[in-house]
């Protein structure tokens, strides 16, 4: 089979040569065992780096002729400079697998990725067995981001991040998929083709910081739930139908105070927490309106998720 490999990078130049050696190796043993043919290539995605990380995939691209190239004109995130690769690459290849420029996923799954796509396979997920290596916090947030992503709906598989093989028939289900707004976590589920999972200890980094602190990571979760559903939505109409029941209640509870039992109501204290109460729902209210707005004006623009400056 032809397979490509797509490897966004982002400011990765002291990543870079170790990876493409990692990758080399396990395509030269692919090779050996015919389990490939010579027309597939690994492709690093520069996503607008602001170090020599294009200047090192072009001296890759020159060491070996496995080895291709797409630089984004900018900066335009990592979920578009994954989708970048695979449909710039699509027709190029009879699968995809889409990993990370910093080594923490095993390479040594790719030819198990393979081996699955033969026993006929369309999608594999590359899945962590545990979560051991992240912090007390790590662990227990992501934890709860899966089991909320669940109670909202969304479709999704837990502790698997962006390492996955996709076949031809769904890359090019995938191509259908016009969001501005890309979690793909979430998409890839939704194309519905037999698929499976692999099990892996996630690394350390070998050189370089984590392109995704937790403010990324909070906005990124954001995307994935306004995304893909609007029980959001809903819940502010629970809220709401909530406190107007507690309202009728604390009416009748002022109109007996006052009419039988002829009580004078002080209730500055609990007048205040009130307004600030309902305040408080009606101002967070008003934000998830506004994040659903604000997706649906960015899709109307329809502007291009991507700009390739240029391809090697």
């Amino acid at each position: 089979m032809r397979l490509g490999i797509i490897v966004p990078c982002y400011n990765e130049e002291e990543n870079l040569k170790h990876t493409a050696h990692a990758l080399l190796e396990i395509f030269k043993q692919m090779r050996k065992e015919n389990t490939i043919d010579a027309q597939s290539f690994i492709c690093f995605v520069d996503d607008g780096s602001t170090d020599k990380t294009w200047e090192n995939i072009e001296k890759l691209k020159r060491e070996s002729h496995y080895i291709k190239g797409i630089k984004l004109s900018r900066n335009f995130g990592h979920q578009n400079a994954l989708i970048a690769g695979m449909m710039q690459l699509k027709s190029q290849a009879d699968g995809l697998i889409t990993i990370d420029a910093d080594l923490q996923d095993d390479t040594t799954l790719i030819p198990q990725f393979v081996a699955k796509y033969k026993e006929g396979y369309e999608v594999i997920y590359g899945v962590r067995e545990n979560r051991s290596s992240d912090t007390l916090f790590k662990r227990k947030s992501a934890a709860f981001f899966y089991k909320f992503q669940h109670f909202m709906g969304i479709e999704s598989v837990a502790n698997h991040a962006d390492y996955r093989f996709l076949s031809a028939k769904a890359l090019e289900a995938l191509s259908q998929f016009r969001e501005i707004n890309l979690f793909l976590r979430g998409i890839i589920p939704l194309l519905g083709f037999r698929s499976t999972s692999l099990y892996y200890q996630r690394k350390a980094r070998i050189a370089g910081e984590s392109k995704y602190p937790l403010k990324k990571m909070l906005f990124f979760a954001l995307d994935g739930i306004t995304a893909f559903s609007v029980k959001p939505l809903r819940l502010i109409t629970i809220i709401g139908f909530l406190l107007f029941m507690l309202s009728l209640l604390g009416i009748a509870w002022v109109l007996i105070e006052k009419i039988i039992l002829g009580n004078t109501i002080q209730g500055w204290a609990s007048m205040m927490v009130s307004i600030y109460f309902i305040g408080g729902i009606q101002i967070m209210g008003l934000g998830i309106l506004g994040e659903y707005i604000g997706r649906s004006f960015q899709q109307g623009k329809n502007r291009p998720r991507y700009i390739v400056e240029q391809e090697i």
